[in-house]
């Protein structure tokens, strides 16, 4: 095969004929023509020779050109390409042969007084080379290389930004249980763990999806789609509801059970329109047709709250709640129902309270009214039974304390004995002698917590830290931790707990420390400045540290 010899103007129109194919633009292919017949000529000419070839976009006539760089003296590598100011010098002249010339900065020279400078080319017209059967396959593999590339591109580029909406498509095939679907000028793929359960799809079968993501990789765009998003379900609300679409009606969180049931979270921003009759629509006709597109799954439309337990009120409907206790800091929400509503709020397989704490992002334990009060009870009795064995008190005082709002022997201890005085009662006399004996029991404690520790092997260095107390000295000596090196090696989450999510599942790491109310920022100062007081860290480094991340929450903030 001899490229050079064959006709010219086919060659432009082969080019356009497989850049229609191919929906990318023609120059990329006459670019791709242009770089694989420099190659073929770098094999004829040399591989360290800068080779360069134009096809004119008109007749498509090829030409080869010859190029050298002239570079600074100590940069020249490639005597075939580069040479020095002083090596060009005899060429930096006014050329016989027009195709022959000097380019500085993009423009051919015609003045040549200022001699040769560093980035000046001279380009020289070579013969056109006849490509052998080799040369000639290769040259086809690089065209068809830089077309597959540029096909990629296209693909990429017109999907890319179309991540996190609906694509209409036509299902191609089946691999594996995974459904290929031709979505007009590209592949997608719905792998079956994004199907919902019960459907299936023929070829040529019409299918609604949800760009769940899409990625360049090495075997070309990937484009996957999803038809169990939580997401796919709001984006079809949102074709439905004009309000939604509006911005009047906004989504605030979805929760699906793909399939089965769902929960959906919105909210108006104008009070003339109740935001779930406009979601359900005239005789149920906007919910309908997305329930129907979601194969029968039962849908929830709860209108959303910025007061979290109002919005978990709504959340678990069908359901009726008689309480709600936040436990903040563990993230976490206890739910009183009345005795025959617990299997309505707990669901079929706990479907709706889980759908429930993923629409509101809480932790939900439900008790009922009589599991919550036998709970109380019996902490309320176990209150009343430590005051009265650590102060020594009767039954009657003991419960009044409780009743009044103190837990333990600290608050006691420690409170301001104007707090004690509006206990009915309660003298100055009383207060003091109630705070003297608490002091006492916990100095007591104190003390066997610091012998015990000791015991168990807990050194001064331990011992002496700042901001440890003696019981968690001894609850850290019981773990092993009976040094300031070995307390310095902790992590943050292995004194003060935290969770951790196996499984989809939110699981509870406890903290050494965690029964003494050590929050995580607290754990990680104290092992850092254990860390410093070891020399294991330089605290400017701490300093500097803590300078970046102040200025990127500022840059975060104002942005």
């Amino acid at each position: 095969m001899a490229i050079t010899s064959a006709n010219q103007l086919e060659l432009l129109q082969t080019a356009e004929a497989v850049a229609r194919e191919k929906m990318i633009e023609p120059e990329l292919v006459i670019e791709a023509m242009e770089d694989s017949l420099a190659r073929a000529a770098k094999s004829r000419y040399g591989s360290e020779m800068d080779i360069r070839v134009r096809i004119d976009r008109k007749t498509g006539n090829a030409t080869f050109t010859r190029v050298r760089t002239v570079v600074e003296d100590e940069l020249l590598e490639n005597y075939q390409a580069e040479f020095t100011a002083d090596q060009a010098r005899p060429y930096f002249e006014p050329q016989r042969s027009p195709e022959n010339f000097w380019v500085r900065e993009g423009e051919r020279i015609d003045d040549y007084a200022s001699g040769p400078q560093v980035g000046d080319t001279f380009q020289e017209q070579v013969p056109p080379v006849e490509l052998g059967r080799i040369a000639a396959q290769s040259a086809k593999q690089v065209i068809l290389q830089r077309v597959r590339e540029a096909e990629r591109d296209r693909q990429y580029e017109e999907f890319k930004d179309r991540a996190g909406t609906i694509i209409n498509g036509v299902v191609k095939r089946e691999e594996y249980g995974n459904i290929i679907v031709d979505v007009g000028r590209g592949e997608a793929i719905l792998r079956r763990n994004e199907k919902i359960g019960r459907e299936s799809y023929r070829p040529n079968d019409r299918i609604r999806a949800y760009v769940k993501d899409v990625r360049r990789e090495n075997r070309g765009p990937q484009i996957f789609l999803s038809r169990t998003d939580p997401q796919f379900m709001a984006e079809l609300f949102k074709m439905e509801v004009p309000e939604i679409y509006d911005g009047i009606i906004e989504i605030k969180a979805v929760a699906r059970d793909p399939g089965s049931r769902a929960k959906i979270a919105v909210i108006s921003y104008d009070n003339s329109i109740d935001p779930v009759g406009a979601c359900v629509g005239m005789r149920g006709s906007r919910v309908q047709a997305v329930v129907g597109e979601l194969q029968g799954e039962k849908i929830d439309i709860i209108p959303w709250n910025e007061d979290q337990a109002t919005f978990l009120v709504n959340a678990l409907q069908p359901a009726e709640v008689s309480k709600v206790v936040f436990d903040e800091e563990a993230g976490k929400i206890e739910v009183v129902v009345p005795d025959e509503q617990l299997s309505l709020a707990i669901g079929r397989r706990g479907q709706n309270v889980r759908l429930a704490s993923q629409l509101t992002g809480l932790d939900i334990d439900i008790l009922t009214e009589e599991e919550e009060s036998k709970r109380r009870q019996a902490e309320f009795n176990a209150r009343t039974q430590l005051f009265m064995d650590a102060l020594d008190l009767d039954e009657f005082f003991a419960q009044l304390l409780v009743a009044e709002g103190f837990t333990d022997l600290e608050e006691v201890a420690y409170v301001e004995q104007d707090e004690l005085l509006t206990i009915d009662g309660v003298d100055a006399g009383t207060a003091q002698e109630l705070q003297a004996r608490a002091r006492d029991v916990l100095e007591a404690r104190s003390k066997a917590a610091l012998e015990n520790a000791r015991a168990l092997g807990a050194e001064d260095s331990l011992i002496e830290f700042e901001g440890l107390t003696p019981q968690m000295v001894e609850a850290l000596a019981k773990d092993g931790v009976k040094t300031l090196e070995d307390f310095a090696t902790c992590a943050d989450w292995e004194l003060a707990g935290g969770w951790t999510t196996v499984d989809g599942q939110r699981v509870k790491d406890e903290g050494l420390l965690e029964p003494y109310d050590i929050s995580l920022e607290e754990a990680q100062t104290m092992v850092m400045t254990a860390r410093v007081l070891l020399g294991w860290v330089d605290p400017t480094e701490l300093e500097a540290g803590a300078d970046e991340a102040e200025d990127e929450t500022e840059q975060e903030a104002g942005a």
